[in-house]
C-alpha cells in the first residue's frame, strides 16, 4: 500500500469514529477538540487526524474557532427545525416510491422490522434504533438515488437530533403507531397515503424534538 492510500485509509478511520462521537454525543456540543489528546486517543498521527477533521468542518459538524482551534457544533433549535423540515419532504418522497416498489419480501422485511420496532419501544436507545431501521428499509425499497444522497448528507446532523424525539414514552408510542401506519400504506401499494404518513410522522418528531431541545437548552 502507498504512503497516500494509507493516509487515506487512516484519516477514514478517524473520520468515522469521530463522527460517531459527535453523533451519540460521546463529544458533546460545544467541546473545544484537543488535537494531541485526539491523536493519543485514536492511537494515529496528526495527519490524518488533520485531514478527518478538515471533513467534520466541511459537513457542519465542527465550527472554526478565531483562534484556530476547533470546537464540536452545538445544537440549536433553528438547525433542528430546518432539518426536519428537509427530512420531512425527503422522507414523504421516500415512502411513496417504497408504496409503488415494494414486493411481498419487501414488506414481509418491514412487517419484521416493525415487530422489532414494537418490543423495543419501551426503550429510547432500542426505539430510536429500531425505528431508524425502518426508515432505512423503506429508503433500501424505494431506490431513488437522490433522496437518498441528499439523506446521506444531512444525517450526520440529524443523528444528534433524533435521540431527543425518543425521549418520551408517549412519543415513543406515538412513532410506532405511524410506523404501523406507513407500512400499511406501503403494503397496500398507496403512494399518496405512504407519502402523507411519512410527512406527518418526520413533523411530529421535529415537535417533540424541539420541545426537549428547549429544555435541554434551557430556552
Amino acid at each position: 500500500m502507498s504512503t497516500s492510500a494509507r493516509r487515506r485509509s487512516g484519516a477514514q478511520f478517524v473520520y468515522e469514529e469521530l463522527l460517531a462521537q459527535i453523533q451519540d454525543m460521546r463529544l458533546e456540543p460545544g467541546r473545544r477538540l484537543n488535537e494531541t489528546e485526539l491523536a493519543g486517543a485514536l492511537g494515529v498521527s496528526r495527519t490524518p487526524l488533520r485531514e478527518a477533521l478538515r471533513l467534520l468542518l466541511a459537513e457542519d459538524l465542527l465550527e472554526q474557532l478565531p483562534t484556530g482551534g476547533m470546537v464540536v457544533r452545538r445544537l440549536s433549535t433553528r438547525d433542528a427545525a430546518e432539518l426536519y423540515a428537509v427530512r420531512a419532504r425527503l422522507e414523504a418522497l421516500v415512502a411513496a416510491a417504497a408504496a409503488e416498489r415494494a414486493g411481498s419480501a419487501d414488506v414481509d422485511r418491514l412487517t419484521t422490522l416493525l415487530r422489532r420496532n414494537e418490543a423495543l419501544a419501551g426503550l429510547a436507545e432500542g426505539a430510536m434504533e429500531s425505528g431508524h431501521a425502518i426508515h432505512l428499509e423503506i429508503e433500501r425499497i424505494a431506490d431513488h438515488a437522490w433522496a437518498s444522497r441528499v439523506l446521506a448528507q444531512i444525517e450526520g446532523q440529524l443523528a444528534r437530533y433524533r435521540r431527543f424525539s425518543n425521549a418520551s414514552p408517549d412519543r415513543r408510542a406515538a412513532a410506532l403507531a405511524e410506523h404501523r401506519g406507513i407500512v400499511e400504506s406501503i403494503a397496500a401499494a398507496d403512494p399518496a397515503s405512504a407519502g402523507t404518513r411519512a410527512e406527518e410522522h418526520v413533523l411530529a418528531a421535529r415537535e417533540a424534538t424541539m420541545a426537549q431541545l428547549e429544555v435541554s437548552l434551557g430556552q
